[in-house]
């Protein structure tokens, strides 16, 4: 990790640490209390909790002008990416994703989607409808290992996290307080639970808690819709399609409803927010991600509702071309931080 990263980090946190003005605003600050020096586990672990809300920086009397010119929440924020970038593996496609990550996510989408454009002209005469277009087993052989990429991706890449940080025993308890306060998204509703500045330093909000709500139960609504159809597949021999009322349908549709009326209001407010309190080198891999994660589901809804038209085998090659994407970048967009602060949040327990 870069030593000037750090090295500001350090001075910010020192500085905060005897002000204390902003105890109670997130899980940051206790933490930050419980220390008296800074290691760069520490910084890494601090930054790891944060979660970017920009309430401390609004209620702090030392930003600029001041001569301390504090600005907490971009210090954070470098050393939380620097922290993904060298503890992702492998950490070429993480620099690569996050330095240009917008064109990268849309030739990537592109490049499957052309791909599987050219196998779906091949036909298959054996299938109905979707799998007219590409047999059941191709998808299996291709998405199986892209399914199973990521969880290997971050598995190493937690690991690194949890032994640099000095995680220690892992106890179930500190798991469930952890998942707890992440299926709560507690710390984004600011200190006093009226919201968080990130749009707006004059109004207290919880749009985006709301928003990443959206998108992280109907990801979950659509992972089980996959799930359901798999188990009635396999299990009880009920191949798709599958009608609206069947359980992949009534999980998924949600799902894609969510993800979708999610991921607008993330960029929205993303739009809105000052890139100056973040990592703004960064700024176009994190709107990619977001962009990529609301056309899985936009293309998802499409196939459903025009699944039966003429325009399927294209909206078919461009929603696997983007389902296909989105797996294989899990573990190097801001997807991966969700399981970072999980893990943050997990150590943070141990600790307390």
């Amino acid at each position: 990790m870069q030593t000037e990263l750090l090295q500001e980090a350090r001075r910010q946190s020192e500085i905060c640490n005897a002000c204390r003005y902003c105890e109670g605003y997130c899980s940051v600050f206790p933490a930050m209390h419980r220390e008296r020096a800074f290691s760069d586990a520490d910084l890494t672990q601090l930054a790891n909790l944060c979660h970017n809300c920009r309430g401390c920086y609004y209620a702090c009397q030392y930003t600029a002008p001041h001569e301390f010119d504090l600005n907490l929440p971009k210090a954070l924020a470098e050393v939380r990416q620097a922290s993904w970038e060298d503890f992702a593996w492998p950490q070429p496609a993480a620099r690569a994703f996050h330095r240009s990550g917008f064109a990268f996510a849309i030739a990537v989408v592109l490049g499957f989607a052309v791909l599987f454009g050219l196998i779906g002209m091949l036909g298959n005469s054996d299938g109905d409808k979707f799998y007219g277009a590409m047999s059941h087993g191709l998808m299996v052989a291709v998405f199986l290992p892209a399914f199973l990429f990521p969880l290997l991706s971050l598995a190493i890449s937690l690991r690194r996290y949890w032994l640099a940080v000095g995680g220690g025993r892992i106890r179930i308890a500190n798991i469930m307080s952890g998942l707890t306060q992440a299926a709560h998204m507690k710390n984004l509703s600011g200190g006093h639970g009226d919201g968080c500045n990130f749009e707006d330093e004059d109004r207290f909000s919880k749009a985006r808690k709301w928003a990443h709500h959206a998108v992280m139960y109907g990801f979950l609504l659509c992972f089980l819709s996959t799930v359901s159809g798999t188990v009635l597949h396999y299990v009880f021999e009920l191949p798709a399609p599958y009608t609206f009322w069947s359980l992949p349908k009534l999980l998924g549709v949600p799902g894609g409803i969510l993800m979708v009326i999610g991921t607008v209001e993330l960029a929205r407010l993303k739009l809105k927010a000052d890139c100056a309190l973040g990592d703004a080198r960064v700024w176009g891999g994190e709107m990619g991600f977001i962009v990529l994660l609301f056309f899985v589901a936009l293309s998802g809804l499409a196939l459903y509702l025009l699944g039966s038209s003429a325009a399927m085998p294209t909206l078919l090659a461009l929603h696997l071309g983007s389902v296909l994407a989105f797996f294989l970048l899990t573990p190097f967009t801001k997807m991966a931080h969700g399981f970072y602060r999980i893990t943050a949040m997990v150590a943070d327990c141990g600790r307390g």
